[in-house]
C-alpha cells in the first residue's frame, strides 16, 4: 500500500487565471463562513444539528438567489470541498482535538481552493483546472513519482503573493527502509538546535536572527504608511517576503535534518516538550519560535511512519540533565549556568550530551516495557510545564 504524499510546486498564472483563482478563493471563504454561521445559529437558537449534507443543500439554495448568483461563476468543486473541510473541523472539535471553528478573514486567512479529479485534468505534466482554458505554468522543481496520478489538487497563494499548487499522489518510494540497529537520543536546545547521544551537536542556524535587522526595518516602514494606502500595501508585501524567506530556509533545513535522522536510525528518542507553554516566556519566545521544535517533531514523526522507523517521546519531567548517564546518580539541583559537571563516580559530563544519552536510555526502556508517554500536567504552583534548560538566557 502506497503512502499518500503531497508534492508542492510554484506556478505563475496568467492574468486571467489569477483573476479566476482570486474569485474562487473569495467564494470559498464566503461559503465557509455562511455555512459556519448557519450551523452555529441552528444549534444556539434551535438546538438543531446541521451536517455536511444539510449545508450542501443550503449551497444549492444560495446559488439560486440573486444576491449570491456569483457563486455559479466558479467551479462548484472547491465550494463543496470547503463544506467538507468545515465538517472535518466540527468532527475534530467534538472529539476535543481542536477548538471551535473560526470564521475566515479576508486579510488573514490562507487563500486556497481544493479540486478533486472531476475538476481538473492532468496529462503529460500539464495541469488544467476547471473554468480555465489554459494549463498552469508550473515550475517542476522535482519529478512526480513514476506513473503517479494526482487525486487532489490544492491551489494556494501565500501572503507574499506567491502561487503554489499541491498535488496529492500515491508515492511508491515512501516504503519502509531496511532495519538497522542504530538508535539515537536527541536533546533540543537554543545554543545548539539538537544534541545527539552520539556526542554530535547540530548548530542552530537562527534564520530569523539573521534577517532580524532587515525585517525590523521593513516593519518600521510599514508602520509609518497610512492605513489603506497603496504604499502601505507595498510595504506589507516586503515584510511578507522577508517572513517567507525565513520560513522557507528553516523548513528546508528541518527537512534535510529529519530525513537524515530517520534514514540513519531505527529508533529516535526525543523529549515531549510543551512548546506552547514555553512560548509564554516573553524573553525567549522569539528564539523558541525560530528553533521550530514543534515542526521538527511533526516532520520526524510522519517520516518515521513512512519509512518504518520508531519515534519515542520521553516525559518532559524526566530529569535528563541531572542524571548521570554512567552510574545513574541523580543530582538534586543544578544551576542553569552549569554546562559541564562531574559526577561522584568521576565521570565528567557535557550537560546536553548527557541529557541526550539519558533520553535514549529512558526511551528504549519505555519501548521495551510497552509504556507510553505520561499525560501532560501542570507544576504544583499552577505554572506551565516547561523544560528547565530553556529558561536560561539565550547566548
Amino acid at each position: 500500500m502506497h503512502v499518500k504524499r503531497a508534492f508542492k510546486y510554484r506556478f505563475y498564472p496568467s492574468d486571467a487565471q489569477a483573476a479566476e483563482l482570486s474569485r474562487t478563493f473569495g467564494c470559498v471563504r464566503k461559503v465557509y463562513n455562511m455555512a459556519l454561521a448557519a450551523r452555529t445559529q441552528a444549534w444556539t437558537q434551535r438546538q438543531e444539528s446541521v451536517d455536511y449534507n444539510a449545508t450542501s443543500a443550503m449551497l444549492t439554495t444560495w446559488k439560486q438567489t440573486e444576491e449570491l448568483a456569483y457563486l455559479n461563476d466558479v467551479s462548484s468543486v472547491p465550494l463543496q470541498q470547503t463544506l467538507r473541510h468545515l465538517q472535518s473541523a466540527f468532527t475534530h472539535f467534538f472529539a476535543k482535538r481542536a477548538k471551535y471553528p473560526r470564521f475566515k478573514s479576508k486579510k488573514k486567512s490562507r487563500k486556497s481552493a481544493e479540486y478533486t479529479t472531476s475538476a481538473f485534468r492532468f496529462h503529460d505534466g500539464r495541469l488544467r483546472l476547471a473554468k480555465m482554458a489554459e494549463p498552469l505554468d508550473i515550475v517542476w522543481s522535482r519529478p512526480l513519482p513514476l506513473g503517479a496520478r494526482p487525486s487532489t489538487v490544492t491551489v494556494s497563494q501565500d501572503t507574499s503573493g506567491r502561487w503554489f499548487v499541491s498535488l496529492l499522489c500515491a508515492d511508491p518510494t515512501a516504503q519502509p527502509l531496511p532495519a538497522t540497529e542504530t538508535t539515537v537520543g536527541i536533546d533540543a536546545g537554543l545554543a545548539h538546535l539538537l544534541t545527539l547521544s552520539s556526542g554530535e551537536k547540530i548548530a542552530n542556524p537562527r534564520y530569523e536572527r539573521r534577517d532580524h535587522a532587515r525585517l525590523a526595518k521593513a516593519q518600521r516602514a510599514h508602520a509609518r504608511k497610512k492605513k489603506g494606502s497603496a504604499n502601505r500595501a507595498k510595504t506589507r508585501l516586503k515584510v511578507a517576503r522577508i517572513h517567507a524567506r525565513i520560513a522557507d530556509r528553516r523548513r528546508d533545513h528541518l527537512h534535510k535534518l529529519t530525513t537524515r535522522l530517520v534514514r540513519e536510525n531505527q529508533t529516535v528518542v526525543i523529549e515531549d516538550l510543551s512548546v506552547r507553554n514555553m512560548l509564554k516566556n516573553r524573553r525567549l519566545s522569539r528564539a523558541i519560535s525560530d528553533a521550530a521544535w514543534r515542526e521538527f517533531r511533526t516532520m520526524l514523526e510522519y517520516k518515521a511512519r513512512w519509512y518504518g522507523r520508531e519515534v519515542i517521546a520521553v516525559d518532559r519531567w524526566f530529569p535528563s540533565s541531572r542524571l548521570c548517564s554512567h552510574c545513574g546518580t541523580r543530582r538534586d539541583t543544578m544551576s542553569l549556568g552549569v554546562r559541564t559537571w562531574k559526577c561522584e563516580c568521576g565521570t565528567t559530563h557535557d550537560r546536553d550530551v548527557n541529557a541526550a544519552k539519558n533520553l535514549l536510555a529512558a526511551g528504549l526502556a519505555v519501548s521495551a516495557c510497552g509504556a507510553g508517554v505520561r499525560p501532560q500536567r501542570s507544576t504544583p504552583g499552577g505554572q506551565s510545564a516547561m523544560k528547565q534548560e530553556f529558561l536560561q538566557r539565550e547566548p
